[in-house]
Order: structure tokens, then C-alpha cells, then sequence
């Protein structure tokens, strides 16, 4: 349930400051919980049927056919989205990991694109295992990792309070103001804290910066695209339907999530105020020992994140290659199939290698429908709560919340990218 995107949430405090940030983040919490009880409810909502993919429920909600074109696209950018921002999570931590043990003569410290590509070969190898049940230890390594460093994410300025470890000064005293200008890394590739000029910001990249704000708070809260597999997994009876036993689940996994979110975004924000970058591994710097550690946590956790989420685009590519367009099925397709895909999301990655920009734009984009209020509008197709009651106002308001979030963090994201790209020297 834990994702690479707690590491850009003090950095959405930022641009949301106190009130309004910690607001998105409960409502965000409570919402996304909200509708993943949805989920596991539905999932027997047809007494002798199970649905046990997304795109089976919206078939139910919305008809077979209209239902595919609703779920299957929706889904389809999620996990090409989440595979994307991997890649550029990856090649930055590994590149950031190198450039802060290696010196000030560090030849490859200003070169993403290649970290990106090593990040990629390891897929390129791990893409062609068959399924979820052969990369099952990889998964759990990658969940005990993300506990990990979102720790360490926590524990680092929580102990050295306003000041960077390393005796690094910020650019001015700690505040919690609107951003006068856009956060920088303030220790530079090779390990020196040598810092560059702040951009400054107008009213206009303050307000889009909000809007990427709630598109990045969006990407961090999402886990509903593969909880009716899970609940598939699961037991069930007429006495004990998986509900049960699913729900227990879930409320444990929004435990571990609240556990480890709102301290990154909150104690993160304290110590640093409107100065942190859209990484706070990468921005604390020291000690150096620990952060590469995190920094190697955080790669890992991403290889077997990677493949959780390319599994079934694996699956529905291999699909229609051999169900509609008649090729044998062989290990020489799956070999090309998922090797394309790999270098697809590569080379997105390192076309667009910006953290912020990408969890805003997809956050948005992909997870906002997906996460907040796809769901309840599914609730209200299959249940046809009476109007005006409690749960006909609680979806709707879910509702309207959830398309909001999705117009303004997906233009605000969209933006971003554009800003970035605009002084970006591309494969580089």
C-alpha cells in the first residue's frame, strides 16, 4: 500500500502549507479508505459471483461493452504511469546514492539517463518471470523496504531538527510562508554543498504548484487497482465471505500507510518549510552512510514494485497478441512483448525525468478516477441508493471531490512538465 510517492509529500506541503496540506491529507485518508471498503464490498455484490478484476466490476456497474472502455484505459495508464515515475524514481536514487559516496569526480553524477537505463536491464531480466506467484519474495522484500526508508525518511530530520546533518546550511531560516522560490538540492552531485540560484516563483507557478501538490498527495494514496486480485485470493463462504477477512486486511495496511505518511509529510515540512525538494531521501544528503542505504532501499523496493504493476500489462498485451491477432504462444513473445514494453517506459523516463511533475500529472490523470471516485460512482450504479439518502449524498460528495482533484491536479501536473522540459537538456 506504500508507495515511492511518500518521499514527495513534505514537498507537497510546500506549495499546500500547513492548514490546507494537512487537510488533503486526511481527507485523502479518509476518502481512499472510504472507497476501498467500496471495493471489498462489491466484490460480492452479486450473491454466487465474485468479481475479481476492476474492469469486471465496471462491466457490472456500467454493461459489458461501455464498462470495458470506462475501466480497462483508466487502468491501463495507472500501471504504465506508476512504471514510468519507477523508472525516474530508481535512476534518481541510484544516481544520488552514487554521486554522495563517490566524491567530486563523479563522471556519471550529472547523468540520469544512465542510472535509468540500469534500473531498466534489471527489469529487462526480472520481466520475464511468468507471474505475481514467481516474484512473490521481490514483493515482500519491497514492502519491508518501504517501511524502512519512509522511516529513515522521518527519523533524519526529526533528529536534526532545522538544520541539515553536515553542518549544511539551508538558503534562509526556516519558513512555512508560500515559496518565494522553488526549492533546491542543496548538496550538488560529487557530495559538495555547493548551491545553485534559487528560481524564483510567480503567483501563477505557486498556484500550479498547489494543483501538482494535490495530483502528488493523489499518487501517494493508491492500492485500488489491484485489491479485487487480492480479494480473489482469499477464502470465501456463505458464513464468512472474503469481505471479512479482506477488510481486516485493509484496515491494518491504512494503518501502516497513516504510520508512515504523515510523519514523512509533516515532520519533513517542520524542519524544513517551503525549502524541501520533491525528495526528501535526496535532500537531507547526510548522513551519508544512511541515506545511500535508503536511497538502495527505495531501488528496491521499485524493482519489485515495477513488476506488480507491469504484470498485467504483460498479461493484457500477450492477450490480444495471441487471442485477436493470432500469434503462437512462445517465449519468444513473451521475450519481445516484454522487453518492448520495458524500453517504452525507459525511454519515457528518460524523455521525462521529473519526480514532481510525474507524480502531479499521473496522480491526477490516472489515480484520481481510479482511486477516489470511480468506485462510488459503481456503488451507486449497482446498489441505486434511494436520493437524497446518506449514502446517495456521501457518493456524491466523493464524487464531485474526486473529478475536482482530477481536472486541477492533471492540469497542474501537466504544467510542471512542461516548465521542466522547457530548460531540460534531454538525454543527457
Amino acid at each position: 500500500m506504500m508507495g515511492a510517492g511518500v518521499l514527495a509529500l513534505p514537498n507537497a506541503m510546500v506549495y499546500l502549507t500547513w492548514g490546507p496540506g494537512i487537510l488533503m491529507l486526511i481527507l485523502s485518508w479518509i476518502i481512499t479508505l472510504f472507497t476501498l471498503w467500496q471495493m471489498v464490498e462489491m466484490h460480492e455484490a452479486v450473491p454466487g459471483r465474485r468479481f475479481d478484476r476492476y474492469h469486471e466490476l465496471g462491466q457490472e456497474a456500467f454493461g459489458p461493452k461501455l464498462g470495458l472502455w470506462i475501466v480497462v484505459p483508466m487502468q491501463l495508464v495507472v500501471e504504465v504511469g506508476v512504471d514510468i515515475v519507477y523508472m525516474v524514481t530508481a535512476g534518481k536514487s541510484l544516481q544520488h546514492a552514487y554521486s554522495i559516496t563517490c566524491g567530486d569526480h563523479c563522471q556519471l553524477q550529472d547523468s540520469i539517463v544512465f542510472w535509468i537505463f540500469l534500473f531498466a536491464i534489471v527489469q529487462l531480466v526480472l520481466a520475464q518471470l511468468p507471474n505475481f506467484n514467481s516474484i512473490a519474495a521481490i514483493s515482500l522484500a519491497a514492502a519491508i523496504m518501504s517501511i524502512s526508508y519512509s522511516t529513515i525518511a522521518w527519523a533524519i530530520p526529526a533528529h536534526y531538527g532545522h538544520t541539515l546533518p553536515g553542518n549544511i546550511e539551508l538558503l534562509q531560516p526556516v519558513s512555512y510562508d508560500f515559496p518565494p522560490f522553488k526549492p533546491v538540492q542543496l548538496v550538488q552531485a560529487g557530495g559538495s554543498a555547493v548551491q545553485k540560484a534559487p528560481e524564483d516563483l510567480s503567483t501563477a507557478d505557486r498556484w500550479f504548484g498547489a494543483f501538482t501538490a494535490l495530483g502528488t498527495i493523489a499518487f501517494a494514496y493508491a492500492g485500488h487497482n489491484v485489491v479485487l486480485e487480492i480479494q480473489s485470493t482469499l477464502p470465501s463462504t456463505p458464513h464468512e465471505p472474503s469481505k471479512i477477512a479482506m477488510w481486516r486486511g485493509v484496515k491494518f495496511a491504512y494503518g501502516v500507510v497513516a504510520i508512515g505518511y504523515f510523519p514523512v509529510a509533516l515532520i519533513g515540512y517542520w524542519a524544513y518549510g517551503n525549502q524541501v525538494t520533491d525528495d526528501i531521501i535526496t535532500f537531507v544528503s547526510r548522513p551519508t552512510w544512511l541515506v545511500v542505504i535508503a536511497n538502495l532501499m527505495v531501488v528496491v523496493h521499485v524493482i519489485g514494485s515495477y513488476q506488480i504493476y507491469a504484470m498485467p500489462v504483460y498479461d493484457m498485451l500477450e492477450s490480444t497478441l495471441v487471442g485477436h491477432l493470432r500469434f503462437n504462444p512462445s517465449m519468444l513473445l513473451r521475450l519481445v512483448t516484454r522487453s518492448l514494453y520495458v524500453s517504452f517506459t525507459m525511454f519515457v523516463a528518460m524523455t521525462f525525468p521529473f519526480f514532481a511533475a510525474l507524480l502531479g500529472f499521473f496522480g491526477g490523470f490516472a489515480f484520481s478516477p481510479t482511486t477516489y471516485f470511480l468506485p462510488s460512482i459503481m456503488w451507486l450504479m449497482i446498489y441505486r441508493p434511494s436520493p437524497m439518502s446518506w449514502s446517495w449524498i456521501t457518493n456524491w460528495a466523493v464524487i464531485v471531490f474526486g473529478v475536482v482533484l482530477m481536472f486541477v491536479s492533471t492540469i497542474g501536473g501537466f504544467r510542471s512538465l512542461m516548465t521542466e522540459a522547457a530548460n531540460f537538456h534531454f538525454y543527457t
